[in-house]
């Protein structure tokens, strides 16, 4: 990686950086915490990361947290895994939530959209008298501290009440989008055991609808632990027998009660990809998730009462938890219900235009297909409301900042961030005072000491190394569920280099101050920001007869693309024709998500192992990018290196 320094695509004024909150930020912290006054941005982030306590203090003072009983320190311990943060503290994280309420009832917290692309409006006032309304009957109905609720639901504002409702009373929330199967949802809520479901009757995806009604009934009868199941009729059909229906379960004007929970009380469960078994369920705190989430939503990405927050996601993506933290800046959150791309590919410009969006977050994906399909977003549309467009779920190539620039504004902010479920939050990406580099995040983020390692732990600058995180995040997992020893969230991170957090991303960091992302250094396959992990997809496709054994991967681009070819192994005298591979595909699609069937099913003569056993993804995933089979793979760890030849021939003629 070159360290010249080239020229940045997008420089921001003095006003801009001026008027930005971290800017402001900086000034206060340095008056009253002795933050550096001068240095920017990356004299800030220093100070964040050498005084790590100092700066969370800093932050929870500049937030107004409302600690309702006081903390002894910031940091009980600092340890990785383990770190204690806060304790003897106690809040609420929907109580912080719904803070603008008081000031602003009247004004919209959400905007809903569905692929009708009107915006319907949801009030301050009225979002908090649902969820205190809501958060009543789940305590009528048994839900204590600590219970499990779960929903099947789209990205709608039913999801975003029923989440604050449940944190309200110190529950633990839960979700899965509707396009899951009935397999992939069970995967995840079986390990949690919820005592409330919500669930709508099906949902709206590219001008039709799919009724969810069979799949519902599966998920009540393989949840024995369900105490009540809430119907949400979002296509209109009547409560199933034995259900509760979601219009009588809100509509009482009642002021929510929020019990107060110590700062480390589990908030939500996220889910891992499952790569090699079950998804690993992720325990993440109220309290962590709060300063985490007001620092990045409000410090990275500016966000304000003023602003507008559309990101595209679904409810099975950390995303949609992300961008329903919006609130905590007072921000209002704009909801999209459908397809990315309906009724044509710039759909998600026109939201941005009709919901007058300030801050738009979409994928890489998203945006190099707008390139591809001749997008012309400025053009078509009126953006100038749009400070930001910030993409994730994959890196985003040069061809994409450039086509942003020149199709949406040449004053445009882009924001290219990286983070990931575990933490549900950004490693690096915005800073509003940064200038933009083609290819590039702006920076690591402040708190997080984020550095690049080799093999044997040496930092690296202008090289590629493994990602890693030297010191705790208030928002890193407070453990696995199931997990009461802990050795599967230690296992997950910290095996690699002990006490340090390894990520699992190809990183550079620049001797300007900024990062490079090169994609996963595992196996976890990752569409559309949505990951999933090989295993799911081998217990669906294996299950078909003529299949003996298959192979996963998912490659980035160089165009910005990615390429999800599955290997399969049949089984003696099968063909692999055009109805296997329909069957194929639809038993992905039905089981698991159609955002997971693979772009190409390719015939192999067998599947690669290493001699205990396991599949070797990874090593096949750096042949077909490429990488010479001597520094792909170590020769003695393969049960037949014969094998490898043919993925090695494959990338050599793959055009």
């Amino acid at each position: 990686m070159s360290t010249v320094n080239p020229q940045p695509l997008w420089q921001p004024t003095a006003e801009r950086i001026a008027e930005a909150r971290i800017t402001r930020f900086q000034a206060w912290a340095a008056e009253h915490h002795g933050a550096p006054a001068d240095g920017g941005y990356a004299a800030l982030h220093r100070w964040s990361v050498e005084e790590l306590e100092t700066f969370w203090k800093a932050v929870t003072e500049w937030f107004d947290v409302r600690f309702t009983t006081p903390y002894e320190r910031v940091l009980g311990d600092r340890s990785m895994p383990g770190a204690q943060w806060f304790p003897g503290a106690t809040l609420n994280y929907a109580e912080h939530a719904l803070r603008a309420a008081d000031s602003r009832a009247d004004e919209p917290a959400l905007l809903h959209v569905d692929e009708t692309h009107d915006p319907r409006p949801v009030t301050w006032a009225d979002l908090r008298r649902q969820v205190g309304s809501l958060a009543a009957e789940l305590r009528a109905l048994g839900v204590r501290p600590g219970d499990r609720v779960s929903g099947y639901l789209p990205n709608i504002p039913e999801a975003v009440v029923a989440l604050l409702a449940t944190a309200a009373v110190g529950g633990v929330w839960t979700s899965c989008a509707p396009d899951f199967g009935a397999r992939s949802v069970l995967d995840r809520f079986q390990q949690v055991e919820p005592v409330v479901l919500f669930t709508v009757d099906g949902y709206r995806y590219g001008g039709k609808e799919h009724d969810r009604r069979e799949i519902v009934a599966e998920l009540r009868r393989e949840l024995p632990t369900l105490r009540a199941v809430v119907h949400i009729p979002l296509l209109g059909t009547e409560a199933p027998d034995g259900a509760l229906e979601w219009s009588a379960l809100t509509a009482a004007d009642t002021a929510p009660v929020f019990e107060q929970v110590p700062f480390g009380h589990p908030l939500w469960v996220l889910y891992s990809s499952g790569t090699t078994g079950l998804p690993k369920a992720i325990v993440q705190s109220q309290g962590g998730i709060l300063v985490e989430h007001l620092k990045q939503l409000g410090l990275h990405c500016d966000l304000g009462p003023e602003d507008r927050f559309f990101w595209y996601t679904s409810t099975g993506w950390m995303m949609w938890n992300f961008l329903v933290s919006g609130l905590l800046t007072g921000t209002t959150v704009v909801l999209y219900d459908g397809s990315p791309g309906h009724p044509d590919t710039g759909a998600q410009w026109r939201i941005a235009e009709r919901t007058g969006a300030t801050h738009y977050g979409t994928s890489a994906a998203y945006v190099m297909a707008c390139r591809k399909a001749g997008v012309h977003p400025s053009r078509d549309h009126d953006l100038s409301a749009v400070k930001c467009v910030a993409t994730t779920g994959s890196p985003l190539p040069p061809d994409g900042f450039r086509w942003l620039h020149d199709e949406v504004r040449h004053d445009l902010w882009i924001a290219s961030v990286s983070g990931g479920t575990d933490v549900c939050s950004c490693f690096a990406g915005a800073v509003p005072t940064l200038p933009v580099h083609v290819g590039e995040l702006q920076a690591p983020c402040l708190g997080t000491d984020l550095q690049s390692w080799d093999p044997s732990g040496k930092p690296l600058t202008d090289e590629v190394g493994e990602l890693v995180v030297t010191n705790p995040m208030p928002s890193m997992p407070i453990h696995f569920w199931n997990d009461p020893d802990g050795s599967r969230y230690h296992d997950s991170y910290f095996d690699t280099y002990p006490g340090v957090w390894r990520h699992g991303d190809w990183i550079t960091l620049t001797s300007r101050g900024s990062v490079v992302i090169h994609g996963r250094s595992d196996s976890t396959l990752n569409r559309q920001g949505v990951r999933m992990g090989s295993a799911d997809i081998y217990e669906a496709v294996e299950r078909l007869p003529e299949i003996k054994e298959s192979l996963v991967v998912g490659i980035e681009q160089p165009d910005g693309g990615y390429w999800m070819p599955l290997f399969v192994h049949l089984a003696s005298g099968a063909t692999l024709d055009d109805d296997l591979t329909d069957r194929i595909r639809k038993t992905i699609r039905t089981q698991l998500s159609p955002r997971h069937v693979p772009d190409e099913i390719i015939e192999v003569p067998g599947i690669p192992h290493t001699l205990t056993g396991k599949r070797i993804e990874v090593p096949v995933k750096r042949l077909l990018q490429g990488t010479p089979l001597e520094k792909a793979v170590n020769p003695g760890s393969i049960d037949n290196l014969d094998l490898l030849a043919h993925y090695q021939e494959l990338a050599r003629t793959r055009p």
